[in-house]
C-alpha cells in the first residue's frame, strides 16, 4: 500500500463556536481538528472505529504537545498534514501541522504519541501484524520528510541570564 507523504486531510473549517469570549480561535478546538484529521489518517492504517468494534482494541493518546504559531478566525478553512516519525511494537510517534487552506500559512503543530491498547484487558498490546505492516509502510513514506522544527521542542521560558529570572 503506497501512502501519501505526508498524509494530507480533508479540508475542515473554524466553527463560530469555536471562537472563545477573547475573541480567539479556542486552543481546545485546534485538538479537535487535529483528532479528526487523525482518524482519517489512522483509519488508512486499519485503526477507524470499525476496527475498535471487529477487534476490541483501540488506542490512546499518551502525550501531546501543541505549538500555537499564528492565529485562525472563524469561518478559515484549515488543512492538516499527519507524519509518522516513529513507531514500536505498541507505540506511533506522529507530527500533524496545520496549514491555512487557502493562504498556505502555518498556524499549529501538535507533537503525539499513541498507544495500542486491549480494550478487554484495558492495558496496552502490540499491533496486529497487518496493522504494524501498515504503519511501518507509513512511516517508510514519510521517512525521507523534513521533521518540522517543533519536534521535541522543550517547554519553559528561555533565559538570557540570570538577571532575568529575577525581573
Amino acid at each position: 500500500m503506497e501512502f501519501q507523504a505526508p498524509f494530507q486531510g480533508s479540508i475542515q473549517a473554524v466553527e463560530d463556536q469555536w471562537i472563545d469570549y477573547n475573541g480567539h480561535f479556542n486552543m481546545a478546538y485546534y485538538n479537535v481538528i487535529f483528532d479528526r484529521c487523525g482518524d482519517e489518517a489512522f483509519a488508512l492504517l486499519g485503526l477507524g472505529p470499525d476496527y475498535v468494534k471487529e477487534r476490541n482494541r483501540s488506542f490512546f493518546t499518551l502525550e501531546a504537545h501543541v505549538t500555537y504559531l499564528r492565529e485562525l478566525h472563524a469561518g478559515d478553512r484549515v488543512r492538516v498534514t499527519v507524519q509518522l516519525l516513529d513507531h514500536d511494537a505498541k507505540r506511533v510517534h506522529y507530527v500533524q501541522e496545520m496549514f491555512h487552506a487557502e493562504e498556505g500559512w502555518l498556524a499549529c503543530v501538535t507533537e503525539n504519541i499513541v498507544m495500542h491498547v486491549d480494550m478487554t484487558a484495558k492495558k496496552s498490546a502490540p499491533f496486529p501484524p497487518d496493522v504494524l505492516a501498515r504503519i511501518a509502510a507509513m512511516e517508510m513514506a514519510h521517512g525521507a520528510l523534513p521533521v518540522p522544527s517543533q519536534v521535541g521542542h522543550r517547554i519553559g521560558i528561555p533565559r538570557k541570564d540570570a538577571v532575568a529570572k529575577t525581573l
